[in-house]
């Protein structure tokens, strides 16, 4: 059986965040699927199977951190799609079955591949009592992301201060059902980017994820309001950093970015 290991949301190798790839016959159990997410050790570990023609999706698609089972991911379905789209699987736009819905991807000529993901609902809440202490700043605001995404996203005053936080991943997981997601507008969006963001999910077994597609969905509408344009460039400023170009068009958010398969061979268990 095949495993990859694909470096998504970047154009070079060791850098963006990588995902496990395997595309399978049918889903085997549960405990198989955690094994080997647990092997890889990697954020999440996508596992695909091609579906009847005629129906509503083309593949079915899984994920799994090390820990648990995720109900949405934006890189491994970019990882996904990337695979598919290399090794002649699939070809055009290819339609997910996942627990969030049907998620389609789209190549481009250029190599990048658009997703169109649902986009999270933001609605204000309080600070939570601690949760400036664990981050390590304290922010100007905080939303509810909803129950896809799953996280607290708290905007802070500048890019430095994101980029420069040591945050308590215990103290945080408190907080939210997955994580944290701390952002900030750019210092100079002459750099390429407009906003900058890092990721925190300790309640999934990710203490910081590299680059999260499903965290843009709620840093796209939240950062086009603020903005005034649709479509923005997110950075996330975790130590392998990436780009994610986003397009917020109402109830979906558009993620564009492209992936680099790193490490290909034959998984023996």
């Amino acid at each position: 059986m095949r495993i990859r290991i694909v470096d998504a949301f970047t154009d070079r190798p060791f850098a963006g965040n990588p995902a496990g790839v395997l595309l399978l016959d049918a889903f085997p159990d549960d405990e198989w699927l955690q094994n080997v997410a647990r092997e890889v050790n990697h954020a999440e570990t996508a596992y695909a199977h091609r579906l009847p023609e005629g129906g509503a999706a083309d593949w079915a698609l899984r994920w799994f951190t090390p820990a648990t089972e995720v109900a949405m991911c934006g890189h491994a379905t970019l990882a996904t799609a990337h695979v598919l789209h290399t090794t002649g699987s699939h070809e055009g736009p290819v339609r997910f079955a996942t627990r969030s819905g049907v998620l389609i991807a789209t190549p481009h000529e250029d190599g990048s591949l658009t997703l169109d993901f649902p986009t999270a609902p933001l609605t204000p809440v309080e600070v939570p009592e601690g949760a400036a202490q664990a981050l390590g700043a304290a922010p100007l605001a905080a939303f509810d992301t909803g129950p896809n995404v799953g996280d607290l996203l708290v905007e802070l005053t500048d890019e430095k201060t994101v980029r420069g936080l040591a945050p308590d991943h215990k103290g945080l997981a408190r907080h939210s059902q997955r994580g944290v997601i701390a952002t900030a507008r750019a210092e100079d969006p002459t750099r390429g980017y407009d906003f900058v963001s890092r990721c925190f999910f300790p309640n999934v077994g990710i203490d910081e994820d590299p680059v999260t597609g499903s965290a843009h969905t709620a840093l796209a509408p939240f950062w086009s309001e603020r903005l005034g344009r649709p479509a923005l460039t997110g950075l996330q400023a975790s130590p392998r950093s990436g780009l994610v170009r986003t397009e917020l068009r109402g109830d979906r958010t558009l993620l564009t970015g492209r992936a680099v398969t790193v490490i290909e061979g034959d998984l023996l268990a």
